[in-house]
């Protein structure tokens, strides 16, 4: 075990290495800068600027000072939020897009899981039919087309939540709606076909044939299996869900990153693309990283150390 997680870390330093180093040079191979675009600002006012934040060095010293800063934890200044650092925008935005991701995940896993194994025990029965039709209905509609739904229906027409932001508990809840459509309608297909290939397993017809409760044949022995896939997915699944929807975060005007890294893709503000895209792998490759330890918890039989 020991052996296997000192090779994942390094896997995951090299993983984040190669992130940090394409997202650098794609940055700046883009044509312009962070000041290129602005309005009436003379030229020496621009080469201060240049000057001042360093991007008139070569760009191998730009990198090697990029590298410096991510070892000390230090992700610049934005070119674009005058007297704030990249550090304090993830740090105020991070709270409420976590909280909306959070809500999301509990929604997702406690609607989506036990519906796929309603709907994998009543298999081409009716209640299956209903599932599948909802599951597929929440797959192909985009999260900003269920987002711009309910808040047209419950918050213009109706008046039951805010419109925007989240200084209200009622704020969250249409974000969290909209952001669980498609993962749920996901979740629960595969669930389904995930329980439905584990009951047709051997050791599935040994426990009803030893006349078992089926309560205990689906939970204790086939749910364990059947979660498999499931795990996989939610690792990936919960790392998006804490770094943002940036379409959801724009429709409901909340102060999250996802805000943040929009207007800085906007704004060209390389700091600020570059910090919020090295905080998102830094969350995705150790979510994965605690999903694979998690394999050898719910099935001894998958060795980590081999």
């Amino acid at each position: 075990m020991g052996r296997y997680i000192l090779k994942r870390l390094i896997a995951i330093l090299i993983t984040l290495f190669m992130i940090i180093t394409l997202t650098f040079f794609l940055m700046h191979a883009i044509p312009g800068g962070p000041f290129t675009g602005e309005k009436n600002v003379p030229e020496i006012v621009a080469k201060a600027l240049n000057e001042k934040y360093h991007l008139d060095d070569p760009l191998w010293k730009q990198y090697l000072d990029y590298l410096k800063g991510i070892i000390q934890f230090d992700l610049g200044p934005s070119f674009k939020y005058e007297g704030m650092t990249v550090n304090e925008l993830i740090s105020s935005g991070f709270p409420v897009t976590a909280k909306v991701g959070l809500f999301t995940v509990i929604v997702i896993l406690l609607i989506g899981i036990p519906i796929g194994i309603f709907a994998a025990i009543n298999q081409h029965k009716w209640p299956d039919t209903v599932v599948m039709l909802m599951a597929t209905l929440g797959v192909t509609i985009p999260s900003f087309v269920i987002g711009t739904m309910l808040l047209y229906v419950f918050s213009l027409k109706l008046g039951w939540t805010p419109a925007y932001g989240v200084e209200e508990w009622q704020g969250y809840i249409l974000p969290v709606l909209a952001l669980a459509g498609y993962s749920l309608s996901f979740i629960s297909r595969l669930t389904r076909s995930s329980m439905i290939e584990v009951f047709q397993q051997d050791y599935m017809r040994t426990a009803r044939g030893k006349g078992l409760r089926p309560s205990k044949v689906i939970f204790k022995h086939g749910l364990r299996n059947g979660m498999i896939p499931v795990v996989t997915v939610v690792g990936p699944l919960v790392a998006s869900m804490l770094t943002g929807s940036f379409v959801i975060e724009k429709i409901f005007a909340l102060p999250g990153i996802g805000r943040h890294f929009v207007q800085s893709i906007t704004n060209r503000d390389y700091t600020t693309i570059m910090g919020i895209t090295v905080f998102y792998a830094v969350i995705l490759v150790v979510i994965v990283f605690i999903v694979d330890l998690i394999y050898g918890l719910i099935d001894p039989r998958i060795k980590l150390s081999k």
